[in-house]
């Protein structure tokens, strides 16, 4: 591949369409082939070639693949893209026109990672321009790619090894891929919507499931929906593969906070497996009870919580640190009755700034709204009133 003639190549394109043979053209349109790496490839007008040897619209989408690689070969990305989004456009007329056939959907595959990846480079490159704002390119790969999507998603045939339904869920995938990137999160939902009402959503391959469930999962956490969160994630760590160490470092951060907000606290030892110490102090300070810590943890690694997106989570986790602590205090005074200003003193030994009687209330009040208290506060004796039974109740029973 590393020294065909333009001739031999598009002989080649021809034999695999031809064949019907989905994997092979794959390789030939796709930019981690070796070919893309041949000068002899790499051409800025190759419309005259690919006229005389390919049928509409393969001239097109070959003769677009050609000038990306010229493009590529030139770091021009902005042209990379305009001329991937050619091949899919392209792609897309057959595609769409086959009604009954799934072959090229290898091809799809192959042409939308590619075109993802270099609206995102066309987006670095114009935003070190100041020329759009960040993310502009891949909003444009979002509409190609829907496009894509909603062609799969109206196959209607029953079988679904014959269906174009098969790339649903890859698709769905690269979608969520980009609007996490551009901060557009609610365009997922009627996707989610769509996987989640086929009768083929367990079909997929589990990589793609597991994908799948690693997005939604994160998409859970932010719209504070944990325990659904804690499924998904859950799934994607087990299932995958022990050799991907980054990939299950990945799901692990957005996993744990789930986890201690559910009130599972990580072990020292999976955080040093997975190089995620930064959530140790955080861990402790939970469990412990320990406000002061906890403001120190979550300031001393602020700089990554925020570039991982989870520090506004983590900082839920005060709730949970007052549950605990408190909890100590009713342990330590033995009381169902406790006076408010026992609180105000814990509080102010934890360097709670501008702490007063009201703040204490207010703390209380939330704690009690959202079950992590049994009682009421006695505001004639400035008390709280703990249950008799159960006042701290589990926080896996907290909903």
């Amino acid at each position: 591949m590393a020294h065909i003639t333009i001739n031999q190549y598009l002989q080649q394109v021809v034999e695999v369409i031809e064949e019907k043979n989905g994997a092979a053209c794959s390789e030939l349109v796709s930019f981690r082939h070796a070919h893309i790496a041949n000068p002899r490839l790499q051409l800025c007008a190759p419309e005259d070639k690919c006229q005389q040897m390919l049928e509409p619209p393969y001239d097109e989408m070959i003769a677009a693949h050609l000038r990306c690689t010229y493009a590529v070969s030139n770091h021009d990305f902005v042209e990379a893209y305009k001329c991937q989004a050619v091949v899919v456009q392209s792609f897309l007329k057959n595609f769409q026109a086959h009604k009954d056939e799934n072959w090229a959907l290898p091809i799809m595959y192959a042409i939308t990672l590619d075109l993802r990846n270099f609206a995102n480079n066309a987006d670095q490159q114009l935003g070190k321009k100041g020329k759009i704002k960040i993310g502009e390119m891949l909003e444009k790969a979002a509409e190609l790619l829907m496009s894509c999507f909603r062609v799969c998603a109206s196959d209607t045939r029953a079988a679904f090894e014959d269906s174009k339904k098969w790339g649903m869920l890859f698709l769905v995938n690269q979608l969520f891929k980009i609007y996490f990137k551009i901060s557009k999160l609610h365009l997922c939902k009627p996707l989610i919507r769509a996987i989640e009402s086929s009768n083929f959503k367990e079909d997929y391959t589990l990589s793609q499931k597991v994908t799948y469930r690693y997005y939604v999962g994160q998409k859970a956490m932010f719209d504070s929906e944990f325990k659904k969160a804690e499924e998904y994630l859950s799934f994607a760590f087990r299932h995958c593969l022990r050799s991907c160490q980054k990939n299950k470092r990945m799901i692990l951060i957005y996993l744990l906070p789930v986890k201690m907000l559910l009130g599972h606290m990580p072990t020292i030892q999976l955080l040093k497996k997975y190089d995620l110490m930064q959530f140790a102090d955080v861990t402790k300070a939970v469990r412990d009870g320990n406000l002061l810590l906890l403001t120190e943890a979550l300031t001393k690694h602020e700089t990554f919580f925020i570039r991982c997106g989870i520090f506004l989570i983590l900082e839920k986790l005060k709730i949970i640190t007052h549950r605990n602590l408190f909890k100590k205090v009713y342990l330590l005074l033995r009381t169902h009755q406790l006076s408010l200003d026992a609180f105000l003193v814990v509080l102010k030994f934890m360097q709670v700034k501008d702490v007063d009687i009201n703040e204490v209330i207010c703390i209380i009040v939330n704690l009690i709204y959202t079950g992590h208290i049994k009682g009421y506060i006695s505001h004639q004796h400035q008390k709280l009133v703990v249950s008799r039974q159960n006042p701290f109740p589990p926080l896996s029973t907290i909903s």
